[in-house]
């Protein structure tokens, strides 16, 4: 009996825990409309100094027009794109 108390137990623990993940789960970020505040807290390995970063190139050149374009920004990579791949959205841009 004892041993299907604790199976009861860890059961209810993981659920319990997988609920807590998915309440606070991050939602996806506009990277051509979010502030550089936006964009530190949601992606990962994006501090404030590459967020700015992220809004400064964004004001100079009206945009990006794929999240590939990150890769335009210093500091970022690929590897930081795809780590945040799910997480990014790209709204359209106007032509220049």
């Amino acid at each position: 009996m004892y041993k299907w108390v604790k199976t009861f137990l860890v059961a209810g623990l993981l659920s319990s825990l997988l609920m807590f993940n998915q309440a606070f789960a991050l939602e996806p970020v506009d990277i051509n409309t979010a502030s550089a505040q936006e964009l530190a807290l949601t992606l990962s390995g994006i501090g404030s100094s590459k967020a700015s970063a992220i809004v400064a190139y964004r004001e100079e050149h009206g945009g990006f027009r794929h999240m590939d374009d990150l890769v335009n920004v210093k500091g970022i990579g690929l590897t930081t794109i795809e780590k945040n791949r799910d997480l990014i959205l790209v709204s359209q841009v106007d032509q220049q």
